[in-house]
């Protein structure tokens, strides 16, 4: 089997590229450090969230100037797409995406939105008119536990995904490449 003029085998696809890859494992590692590492209320806490809202507000930036896969554009889960792609689930058609598929889609734009929340939320509780605020502390505890669930059905769904669409989604994030597997 020969490759492309692209240097992609026959069922290869260039689809996430090196800042997408370094934003998601970064991030993976950000919320790992602060969730299962470093304990509540250490400075150490406080900086690597920093460093997640950080990655968010790049990856945001990257989502309307970076390659064509990493744009929201390509991938933003319209009302037509998340019909369509239910439609094929249910239907038993479990063709391909490029990049997310409308279902990934949503759960991106959520795990973003949380770990934003998450962010603010943290850095509220160090200033002066919220320091001690019990509501607030709540809603921050809240949000790492909304962060985890939707973290934990992001993996089920990507392994999940892997195995009905013949792609191995945890493979590509880490090289870049979506493989198909033959039939």
């Amino acid at each position: 089997m020969g490759t492309s003029s692209s240097g992609l085998e026959p069922g290869e696809v260039r689809v996430w590229d090196p800042f997408v890859r370094i934003f998601h494992w970064g991030l993976v590692a950000c919320i790992v450090l602060n969730e299962f590492v470093v304990d509540d209320g250490e400075r150490v806490h406080q900086w690597v969230g920093y460093a997640a809202s950080a990655l968010v507000l790049s990856r945001i930036v990257w989502g309307f100037v970076g390659t064509r896969h990493a744009r929201f554009a390509d991938f933003w889960p319209t009302p037509a797409r998340l019909r369509a792609h239910l439609a094929d689930l249910r239907a038993g058609r479990h063709g391909t995406h490029a990049g997310h598929n409308p279902l990934g889609a949503l759960m991106m734009l959520a795990l973003l939105a949380v770990v934003l929340a998450l962010g603010a939320t943290g850095w509220l509780q160090t200033t002066d008119a919220f320091w001690g605020e019990e509501g607030l502390q709540e809603l921050h505890e809240a949000l790492a536990e909304a962060l985890l669930a939707l973290a934990s059905v992001h993996v089920a769904a990507a392994l999940l995904m892997s195995t009905v669409e013949r792609v191995n989604l945890v493979a590509a994030m880490v090289t870049g490449i979506k493989r198909r597997r033959p039939d």
